[in-house]
């Protein structure tokens, strides 16, 4: 019986199309897997590093910056751990709803971080909160956000407050110097940073213990010259002072004598350097700001004159009748002190004696004591923000103008130029250098070299005639320590204005050097305007009397003025 064959009913056309179709899978897998070869055997270098930088970072790790220290060790400044809250944008949206939660936390309205995020929107790394006290750092870790994460900082801690604020200065939120030591020092206090990978997943949490690729290098601790203890002391009776005064503000400074250490310098009104939220009058006035200093400049006059060899101690000048005319201008004397000698010049503060004896003089002479002591120029101190001065060249000078730089009119000087110039008169008349760093720290000193200036018995016969300025009867009486023999001299100056001086604003000032018989110490007081009492004899000479007398013990500097009955 013959087959009944069915013919296929399905049309040539869709067997062919199944066909093509197939040989095209077939293409496109063939060529998927000739890429992943490809790619897993000449590429796998390069997908490995792609991957890993979407997964790894490397982050740097802080360095510890160094820490600043008296000359006895007590810490000045300390940097101290602490965490700062960060957010990637991209994943902290996801908890959006958490935002209020957060925010309540680091002391942050919602919509100010809202607006910290709005147009940061792209980055990978936005700060919410810097330095944020280690509890509320827990409660941060704790909730677990996606997203926000703590980074390790270190933030700068003052032990010494607004106490040794000035000479310190302080450090931004990165812990970078930005006034005073912290400042000068900064290339010696920062550490170098190190280098640590992480290994986060898509959600940015770690996966993986970080790993350190380079160890960070903390910076050095330095030693300072300056003496807390004698810094609390002049904090706390320039303070005093400026407030019993009515005061504008105040300034002082101690040096050791013979090294030009700076023992101490302070400034009011002061700030604290740890509330970054305040800072101000941070302007260090000892070293930044320039004055005339009136009287307190004489000694170098009668020291040039007793350096020529054309005068001694025991001269006579005729300051008759207590004024001096020079042309359109006149030099007066509080009241005619008549014939004198070269030492009562400076006991009386002779404003005429002082004129007659620098006229007597070559100006070339009398420019060249006041330059090699320091006027017109820079200490060397290195410490930021030191100015110059103000002295013109010999050349320029009127005979008016000799006059009146005899008595400190007509030039400009710092505070910290006026101790230094002191300072040469209790060491041999040898200008010491400026320091600030103590010990073996000396070779890296922000200071200079020292030299002389006049012979050491110039500079004793100094010492001599300002130790009677002190003595009674003397415009600084006031600044007699008990056992001790004291050398200084006082200033009263008229403060500048347009178009002369002011009749009601005073600078007080007061220089001493003491044991004047065995030099240690010498401190610089000014006392900006001053109300009703303004005489530097009456307002800042006790300032000095009163540090000096403890800080000579503090020091166990033994006493060269005991009278045995």
């Amino acid at each position: 019986m013959p087959i009944n064959r069915r013919k296929s009913t399905t049309p040539p056309i869709y067997w062919q199309r199944r066909q093509l179709i197939l040989i095209f899978f077939i293409i496109v897998v063939s060529i998927l897997l000739l890429r992943a070869i490809y790619l897993q055997v000449n590429r796998a270098d390069f997908l490995q590093y792609q991957g890993n930088a979407r997964h790894l970072r490397t982050v740097p790790i802080i360095a510890h910056r160094g820490m600043l220290m008296d000359r006895n060790g007590k810490p000045l400044a300390v940097s101290t751990p602490v965490d700062s809250v960060w957010v990637n944008p991209t994943q902290f949206v996801t908890v959006r709803d958490k935002w209020p939660t957060l925010a309540n936390l680091l002391g942050l309205k919602t919509s100010a971080l809202e607006r910290i995020l709005a147009k940061r929107m792209e980055r990978e790394f936005v700060y919410l909160k810097r330095h944020v006290e280690p509890k509320i750092a827990s409660q941060t870790r704790a909730l677990k956000l996606a997203g926000v994460f703590l980074q390790r900082e270190y933030k700068r801690y003052y032990p010494t407050g607004e106490v040794s604020a000035h000479v310190l200065g302080f450090t931004n939120i990165d812990d970078q110097g930005q006034e005073g030591l912290e400042l000068a020092l900064d290339k010696f206090l920062l550490g170098t940073p190190g280098k640590q990978q992480i290994v986060q997943d898509r959600n940015g949490q770690f996966i993986a213990e970080p790993v350190n690729l380079l160890m960070p290098h903390m910076g050095q601790d330095i030693r300072l010259t300056i003496d807390s203890r004698l810094q609390y002391l002049v904090h706390r009776e320039l303070k005093q002072a400026v407030l019993n005064a009515g005061a504008r503000a105040g300034s002082a400074v101690i040096l050791d004598v013979h090294t030009g250490e700076v023992l101490a310098m302070v400034n009011q009104p002061t700030y604290n350097p740890n509330n970054r939220n305040k800072l101000q009058n941070y302007r260090n006035r000892v070293v930044t700001d320039i004055f005339e200093p009136g009287s307190t400049l004489k000694p170098f006059t009668i020291a040039t004159a007793l350096d020529s060899g054309k005068y001694f101690p025991n001269t006579k000048v005729n300051t008759n009748p207590g004024r001096l005319a020079l042309g359109k201008y006149t030099v007066r004397d509080s009241r005619n002190y008549g014939i004198i000698d070269v030492a009562t010049v400076i006991k009386k503060s002779s404003n005429v004696g002082a004129s007659k004896i620098a006229l007597s003089l070559s100006a070339k002479r009398l420019w060249q004591i006041l330059t090699q002591v320091g006027f017109g120029y820079i200490s060397g101190s290195g410490f930021p923000g030191e100015v110059a001065g103000r002295l013109a060249h010999f050349s320029e000078w009127y005979r008016v103008q000799q006059a009146s730089i005899s008595f400190g009119y007509g030039i400009g000087v710092s505070l910290l130029q006026l101790a230094r110039a002191y300072a040469m008169l209790g060491n041999d008349g040898i200008l010491p250098p400026i320091r600030f760093l103590e010990g073996v720290n000396a070779k890296k000193s922000l200071g200079n070299g020292r030299h002389k200036v006049v012979s050491a018995k110039v500079a004793q016969q100094m010492l001599d005639i300002l130790v009677e300025v002190v003595k009674p009867g003397g415009t600084g009486e006031k600044a007699q320590i008990n056992g001790y023999t004291v050398a200084g001299k006082t200033g009263t100056v008229r403060k500048p204005v347009i178009g002369g001086y002011s009749e009601s604003d005073y600078l007080a000032l007061f220089v001493g050097i003491v044991p004047a018989n065995r030099p240690r110490l010498v401190m610089a007081v000014l006392i900006d305007e001053p109300k009703e009492e303004y005489y530097g004899g009456k307002v800042a000479a006790p300032v000095f009397a009163n540090v000096m007398a403890e800080s000579l013990r503090l020091l166990n500097v033994l006493p060269d003025n005991i009278k045995f009955r």
